[in-house]
């Protein structure tokens, strides 16, 4: 049972119809939760129309100004065709709803598969719509959303494991000092980079955040969108071995140069960003311990094997940070 502190303890099936239900809908009182853990969101049926997308904000993780400015992104993307699932809005209530000590929002359902990006077409295709995507991005800054930084996703990282005791005592030492290796050659490729063209881009672009349907790539779920370069929408669209990554993203670049201009300087920040994300990742999973879907759903997390792993993969990043970067030839 969820302890009264917990941020989500007061948010039951009743107070999620409430919420739904304060905004004029009749519910038919069918919730299905879907696959988010930061966030709350449902499926609510509604009774004589479709069912709607229901997303309760972690309380504390963003302020209203910075949610209200990832809304507005999605909205000026829509209104230039762009496709992407926007939140609803409501009238003088806006985009960003209150109920008792919650903000949520509501979408429409969209229903898709998952990009095929085996499919060098496809690629094309979804190269075309991330580029469109950051010329958007590109034409102003955000003001209160952040910023992809070393010092957030891989320094304060590892200063949240190491603080709060996670490692075990064994693995600690290894850990200690070969993400400050990390960290230490990540800020050297980026200062080796120079000065970063940083714009407003979706900042977790992965497939499971597209939805293709007719042909086209939806995108869904900006909740992490920051000001970053734009490779970092990119290069998590590329898989497999050298050779296909080589050729998955001639493909991406050639349809992302159709409508923004694709640095290729970039492409040496690839396997830094990878580690950046994987520092980040342990310690959102740590740092969400205490929420207990997070053990519920991550049973794996925060055992000696798993911090073995890590080590191990983070090992396998430092020697991946000194290969060739791909290339476009």
């Amino acid at each position: 049972m969820e302890s009264s502190s917990h941020p989500y303890a007061d948010l039951s099936p009743v107070a999620v119809l409430e919420a739904v239900e304060s905004l004029g809908f009749e519910t038919d009182a069918r919730i299905f939760p879907l696959n988010s853990y930061e966030n709350r969101v449902y499926q609510v049926g509604l009774i004589g129309k479709p069912s709607i997308i229901v997303k309760f904000y972690r309380p504390g993780r963003w302020t209203t100004a910075q949610i209200l400015e990832e809304h507005s992104y999605t909205l000026e993307l829509v209104e230039l065709e762009i496709p992407v699932v926007p939140p609803i809005a409501f009238g003088s209530a806006g985009t960003l709803l209150g109920y008792k000590n919650f903000q949520f929002s509501v979408f429409e359902q969209f229903l898709g598969r998952p990009p095929e990006l085996d499919n060098l077409d496809n690629l094309l295709v979804m190269g075309r719509f991330v580029g469109r995507i950051h010329a958007v991005g590109a034409l102003r800054d955000f003001e209160h959303r952040v910023e992809l930084t070393v010092e957030r996703l891989a320094v304060h990282s590892r200063q949240f494991l190491l603080e709060n005791n996670f490692l075990p005592k064994d693995l600690r030492p290894a850990y200690e000092s070969l993400s400050q290796d990390l960290i230490d050659k990540i800020q050297q490729r980026f200062s080796a980079h120079g000065e970063l063209r940083k714009l407003r881009i979706h900042g977790d672009c992965h497939p499971g955040n597209v939805l293709w349907k007719d042909e086209t790539p939806n995108f869904v779920d900006f909740d992490d969108t920051v000001m970053g370069p734009g490779i970092q929408d990119l290069w998590m669209m590329l898989s497999g071995d050298r050779n296909q990554r080589q050729a998955q993203l001639l493909e991406l670049v050639e349809g992302y140069n159709e409508f923004y201009d694709f640095r290729a300087s970039e492409l040496e920040l690839i396997e830094s960003l990878r580690t950046l994300r994987l520092m980040h990742y342990s310690a959102w999973l740590a740092r969400r311990w205490e929420d207990p879907a997070f053990p519920m759903s991550f049973p794996w997390f925060n055992t000696e094997r798993y911090w073995a792993e890590h080590i191990l993969e983070l090992r396998e990043q430092f020697s991946l940070l000194d290969e060739p970067a791909l290339r476009l030839i």
